[in-house]
């Protein structure tokens, strides 16, 4: 099977391994012959082969050392300026830079500002997410958002708070914590449907490890569908983060920091804002009043 040069895994030791047996004895012509290879080849190793006891030879890069056509140095320090003077993409350092009257093309910025470490390239390992349009909230469940609370109880220690909230209803779920994953999440979805009246047809999360693909999997086989909030939207998820700071600043700030208290605390606080706290948002009425009037008899 052919494999390249430079990615060839026992190139280094085959290297050596030549080195060896032209120094054991064997002609330079002969080890080409035996190995496959060139006896200029066999030559250059002979040249380069240490004589510190290392057994293999590594591949150096075969990257040009100079270019004919590569920024000057001016230039690269130039873009580096303009991005950390606002710190955005690089399509905005680009435009920047053309403004002020600067040639570059958008790929010169790309790779200057990747070589110099100023992008975040993105894992080989995170598969992306499935997009497709913010669902009409007409009726409860059509959109519930979905996100986490971290409480730091020590410099090593914490614990967490599932926040939940039904955008037509505002009705409201939490559950505390120790630990949050993808198979947390999904177990909290399905206490959050069993614990609400109405059935959820979209969740709507932030992009955190514990809301990842194998979440949106497991979610789709139970006939959810689950949508990511656009990177750095916060408004897109701004009822759940409205909750999150609700429950806070009524319940939790209130209590100790401690598992079983903020467990208890919320138990009750539930109650209350479910069945007797008033919302603005939905015409100074309970989210139980809501679904009342929204969900019909059978």
């Amino acid at each position: 099977m052919y494999m390249a040069y430079t990615t060839h895994p026992r190139m280094p030791q085959v290297r050596m391994e030549a080195v060896h047996l032209v120094r054991s004895g064997w002609s330079q012509v002969k080890v080409a012959r035996h190995l496959g290879y060139t006896q200029g080849v066999i030559s250059k190793w002979m040249r380069r082969a240490p004589r510190d006891g290392r057994k293999t030879i590594p591949t150096e890069s075969s990257r040009p050392q100079h270019h004919p056509r590569a920024l000057s140095d001016a230039l690269a320090a130039k873009i580096i300026e303009v991005r950390k003077r606002r710190n955005r993409c690089a399509e905005v350092v680009h435009q920047e830079l053309v403004n002020e009257g600067v040639a570059v093309s958008l790929s010169s910025v790309k790779r200057t500002l990747k070589r110099k470490g100023y992008l975040r390239e993105r894992s080989l390992w995170k598969r992306w997410h499935s997009a497709f349009p913010r669902p009409v909230v007409e009726k409860p469940g059509d959109l519930v958002q979905i996100d986490t609370i971290h409480v730091q109880i020590a410099p090593t220690l914490r614990f967490y708070v599932y926040t939940l909230i039904d955008l037509y209803s505002r009705f409201a779920y939490a559950k505390v914590t120790m630990r949050i994953n993808t198979h947390q999440s999904l177990k909290f979805v399905e206490e959050a449907e069993r614990y609400a009246p109405f059935k959820f047809g979209t969740i709507q999360s932030d992009h955190g490890p514990e809301f990842s693909s194998w979440f949106t999997e497991q979610i789709r086989v139970r006939g959810i569908a689950h949508r990511h909030s656009r990177v750095r939207q916060s408004n897109d998820n701004a009822h759940i983060e409205r909750f999150n700071r609700t429950v806070q600043e009524e319940c939790l700030d209130h209590v100790r920091k401690d598992f079983f208290a903020y467990k208890k605390a919320l138990r009750n606080y539930l109650a209350y804002y479910n069945g007797r706290r008033l919302h603005m948002g939905i015409d100074l009425i309970t989210p139980t009043q809501k679904l009342a009037g929204s969900i019909p008899s059978y």
